[in-house]
């Protein structure tokens, strides 16, 4: 790809604060763009997001939705829906540019509505069957990487500096 690609994250309705700290803090470390569908459960200024996200929030392009309504107004997709409750595994979709992840309530997913409405796009990370489900921000990530992966990590470092030694 010649020019870096978009990737969307989107969180509807989270509920914890550190969770949404966490992926602001992997959308910032991979140049992605986060989308927070409210209404959430917490203050946008609570202190546990901040310190999740730690010195990371300048970095970050984000956007605020009052309701999905609002969300879909403003945007347009492709959209791929993470649920546990989908036949299709996230590795087997080939990621456009532009992709939109959307992942919700960590207590709740994503309403069931729009799972059945958008079932080809409905997608899920193989687990075990005696959980319920990965950790919001955790499945974010590996979504995030996955797609990264497939663009092979467009404008990423791909190796670091030790402090005290050179790399041979």
């Amino acid at each position: 790809m010649n020019e870096k690609p978009t990737l969307n994250i989107v969180l509807v309705e989270p509920r914890i604060p550190q969770n949404t700290g966490n992926v602001a803090r992997t959308c910032a470390c991979t140049a992605c763009r986060l989308h927070l569908v409210g209404p959430m459960g917490f203050a946008i200024d609570d202190k546990k997001l901040k310190h999740a996200g730690l010195d990371y929030w300048h970095y970050l392009d984000i956007t605020y939705y009052d309701g999905l309504e609002d969300f879909f107004a403003k945007n347009s997709g492709p959209f791929y829906y993470f649920t546990t409750k989908a036949p299709q595994r996230y590795t087997d979709v080939a990621y456009p540019d532009g992709a939109y992840l959307v992942f919700g309530r960590e207590d709740a997913g994503l309403p069931e509505a729009l799972l059945a409405a958008n079932q080809e796009h409905c997608i899920r990370m193989p687990m075990r069957d005696t959980c319920r489900s990965l950790n919001l921000s955790n499945s974010v990530a590996v979504g995030v990487y996955e797609v990264l992966r497939q663009w092979d990590f467009p404008e990423l470092l791909d190796h670091g500096h030790l402090r005290d030694y050179e790399w041979k």
